[in-house]
């Protein structure tokens, strides 16, 4: 048994009511894992039913007859490395990941079409599911128009087999101080171009804002003293009818007045005992009515009030609200509405010196961001080189012996340029002497696809992809010391990552870590007794050596197994597991 990587894989997978699948639970391993089975057994079944759990399209079709639904779980244990770029795009989900438990992916769908997507039994978008999903899982078959064969990733596989990191970097920063640049001197043209019409308007409400001068906080201090001075106005007023009714004839202090002179004329000795207590108090009242109006005095001076001020605070206030609302501000955003003007004129003074310093500034940034994606393009160059040879030292033994492949790698205008590089990269291939190269996915029939993808695969090992990669049936149409090739370029790729495979192949199938039997039958005991009895179900199941033994030899021999089938299948297995065949992946 090889070396378990410490890269994460699919651990366990669930399924429910899925076609032919009525309850399926497996654990699966790492290394090789291959699914055999007869023709027909739902191997293509168990495919779709894992895509369902990593975003693919859902169909009604895929719900089992009788069922309501269908569901299907499949559960990973992730690496440092994966956990870590996983949690970020769960984390604004409030979906966290707990370092050493499993990521869980489940889909539900419904007899009507509707599905239902949860990671961790949190719901998430089927598109979410899809993107993680693509980050856990590689799926290779014959018709795969996804992952090594789609054009806009070769770019990203083919830095990540060079270990271009610090290329990319220095070209991603010098394309960005580009970029800041261009837009600093785009701003400043624009600003040339309306210097014209603009310095007028500046200038005009620049010297209206200083006239103005408007302080911080000001709009506040203003409000209040104008609230208190209007207070005042009324309270003057009061103390005016006040002063009125106390100092004015016929008053308060002239009626006391008027009563201790009237007092003291009649007063004499016969009556002044009787009147000499009227006499107190109402002295005593003038008394307290002159300290009263003294009193009464100091008030009136100190609340006097000043319509003057009240006049200038309110002329103060409103022009600043004005102000405000010609410039669609608040007022308390006046201040420094006058400091972004001012800069925007000083601007506009010192523009065409700063253009120029600029663009000479740009024409550096511009010769170093050239210099940089020269490097990242010599050293894309010098890996494809090595790809490509790789890659091809790979296809001989995969009985495609006259095909080519090649790494195109084609210059784009400075126009096309972007922080990723200067230039396209597609992979190509040319599967007969003389012919043209061309895409994969165009040239290449449907078992070559397979094989150059695993090929590609095997050279790629390591540096790039999921750590999970099913290939469906990538040895249809050969047979012999082909498939042989074929099943030990598999389980050099498993010495990197989980591979789980779909063949019908001895030859490869012996190769396998692990083997799993696929088998479809109808249970006795359901036979009649329900509107799904007569409906088959697909079931797996591990095998152990002899039990791999005997179907190795089936694939050998057909239906009838002989006793030289089993030990061509023992000879076989032998043969695959010998240590001499566990080698490191091709760099």
């Amino acid at each position: 048994m090889r070396a378990e990587p410490n890269r994460g894989m699919l651990s366990h997978l669930e399924i429910r009511n899925v076609v032919l699948i009525e309850s399926l639970s497996i654990s699966l391993s790492p290394g090789l894992t291959v699914l055999t089975g007869e023709t027909g057994a739902g191997k293509s079944i168990l495919l779709d039913a894992l895509g369902l759990a990593l975003g693919r399209r859902a169909d009604a079709r895929l719900v089992r007859g009788g069922a309501e639904r269908a569901s299907v779980a499949a559960e990973f244990l992730l690496d440092d490395a994966r956990m870590t770029d996983l949690a970020d795009e769960l984390a604004d989900l409030d979906i966290s990941l707990t370092p050493g438990e499993p990521l869980l992916l489940r889909r539900m769908v419904r007899r009507d079409g509707t599905s239902r997507a949860h990671v961790n039994d949190q719901p998430v978008s089927v598109s979410l599911l899809r993107r993680i999903g693509e980050r856990l899982v590689e799926v290779h078959g014959q018709h795969d128009e996804r992952g090594l064969l789609n054009p806009a990733g070769h770019r990203a596989l083919l830095d990540a087999f060079a270990g271009v990191a610090k290329e990319r970097a220095g070209l991603e920063r010098a394309f960005a101080r580009v970029d800041e640049l261009e837009a600093e001197i785009t701003e400043l043209q624009r600003a040339a171009d309306e210097r014209a019409e603009d310095r007028e308007w500046l200038d005009h409400a620049i010297e209206e804002l200083r006239a103005l001068a408007p302080e911080a906080g000001e709009e506040t201090e203003l409000a209040d003293e104008r609230a208190r001075l209007m207070q005042a106005e009324r309270i003057a007023g009061d103390l005016d009818e006040v002063w009125r009714r106390v100092m004015s004839e016929g008053g308060l202090d002239d009626i006391v007045r008027q009563v201790l002179r009237q007092l003291e004329r009649i007063t004499s000795d016969e009556v002044a005992d009787i009147l000499s207590p009227a006499f107190a108090a109402f002295d005593r009242a003038a008394i307290e009515m002159a300290e009263g109006v003294e009193a009464l005095t100091r008030a009136r001076e100190q609340l006097a009030f000043d319509p003057a001020r009240l006049e200038t605070v309110e002329e103060r206030l409103f022009a600043l609200r004005a102000a405000a609302r010609k410039h669609q501000v608040p007022v308390v955003e006046l201040p420094a509405l006058l400091e972004r003007l001012e800069a925007r004129r000083a601007m506009l003074e010192t523009g065409e010196e700063r253009l120029a310093t600029l663009q000479a500034v740009r024409e550096q940034a511009e010769e170093e961001l050239r210099s940089a994606a020269m490097a990242l393009r010599k050293a894309r160059e010098a890996a494809a080189r090595r790809l490509d040879r790789l890659v091809t030292s790979e296809l001989a033994p995969l009985k495609l012996g006259s095909a080519r492949f090649r790494t195109r790698i084609t210059p784009l205008e400075r126009s096309q340029w972007t922080a990723a590089g200067s230039e396209r990269v597609a992979f190509e291939v040319a599967t007969n002497p003389g012919a043209d190269f061309g895409p994969l996915s165009r040239i290449a029939s449907g078992g070559e696809l397979a094989r150059f993808i695993l090929a590609l695969k095997v050279v790629l090992t390591d540096r790039t992809g999921a750590p999970t990669l099913i290939f469906d049936e990538v040895d249809r149409g050969i047979g012999g010391a082909t498939a042989a090739a074929v099943g030990e370029r598999l389980a050099r790729l498993a010495a990197g990552a989980q591979v789980l495979l779909v063949t019908h192949s001895p030859q490869v199938a012996a190769h396998g870590d692990h083997h799993v039997f696929i088998e479809k039958y109808v249970p006795e005991t359901r036979v009649g007794t329900g509107n799904d009895a007569d409906l088959p179900i697909v079931a797996l199941r591990p095998l152990d050596e002899e039990e791999r033994v005997e179907e190795l030899a089936r694939m050998l021999a057909g239906a009838q197994v002989t006793v030289e089938a089993r030990e061509a299948a023992r000879h076989l297995l032998r043969a695959s597991q010998a240590p001499a065949r566990k080698k490191e992946p091709a760099r």
